[in-house]
């Protein structure tokens, strides 16, 4: 059954590995990306693959008011989806404040995905599934940081944006339990060999494939049916424990109204 999939980051690295896998098997994904250049040759690349069905959307995902808009125009323009899997993410880059004021790994990592999830909700039924992409790199957050008022190095803003994602995603998994769509965070499997990797590491790193295999199980099969707020490592390939400060429900609600109180000033 052909199913409405929505990849943010679709346009290199794992995101676009996914977006051909899931074509090839006949499902109607969305790609997206911020180079308007880029979308558009990614999306021609899928489309004489000659199999699903494939259309794509422009958004920077930096930006609190373009997030804003690019949930205007999914709605718009699909009215329906089934999957979403919030893959965009940044690690280094030499603009590390947004227009907004805030670090663009919080910004793109946790913030961004946090009010696509929200907003899109409408659209997903109750056997809908939002994916989002954390990582094995988990450290505490600093409230300071995601507000915009600390900076941090690379390293740590990646790790902290990556654990606040894993902390709203367990929170809103949870209360969404009885009603969905199904919210699960995949570590998708340490220093795979995407653009980020090579980028961040300076190494070729691991078969890409395997990322690729965990998220379309996760976007798709029936062991993620029930999934709701965990968390998968794909390290160790089960579902496993996040970082303590994600299963302490005050320290997620803490993290989950500070995105709200930037989203509420900015958006």
């Amino acid at each position: 059954m052909q199913k409405i999939i929505l990849i943010t980051g679709s346009t290199d690295g794992i995101g676009l590995e996914t977006a051909k896998a899931l074509v090839a098997d006949g499902h109607h994904v969305i790609i997206h990306g911020r180079n308007p250049t880029k979308v558009h040759n990614v999306e021609q690349r899928l489309v004489e693959m000659n199999s699903g069905k494939v259309e794509s959307i422009v958004a920077d995902l930096s930006s609190l008011s373009a997030v804003k808009q690019m949930v205007v125009e999914v709605a718009e323009r699909f009215g329906k989806l089934d999957v979403i899997i919030n893959n965009a993410g940044i690690f280094a880059t030499e603009h590390v404040d947004t227009e907004d004021g805030l670090d663009v790994r919080f910004a793109v990592n946790t913030i961004a995905p946090y009010m696509l999830t929200k907003e899109l909700l409408p659209l997903l039924d109750n056997t809908g599934r939002i994916v989002n992409l954390s990582s094995a790199a988990q450290a505490p957050v600093n409230l300071d940081a995601l507000m915009g008022n600390k900076s941090l190095n690379d390293g740590e803003a990646y790790a902290q944006s990556k654990l606040a994602l894993t902390m709203w995603s367990r929170l809103l998994g949870l209360q969404l339990k009885n009603v969905g769509p199904m919210i699960v965070s995949v570590n998708p499997k340490s220093f795979l060999g995407s653009k980020m990797v090579k980028d961040a590491y300076g190494i070729a790193g691991n078969d890409i494939g395997l990322g690729v295999d965990i998220l379309i199980r996760a976007a798709l099969s029936e062991e993620f049916s029930q999934a709701h707020g965990a968390y998968f490592d794909n390290d160790i390939e089960a579902f496993a424990a996040p970082h303590r400060d994600a299963m302490n429900d005050t320290k997620s609600q803490q993290v989950v109204d500070v995105i709200e109180a930037i989203i509420n000033k900015l958006a």
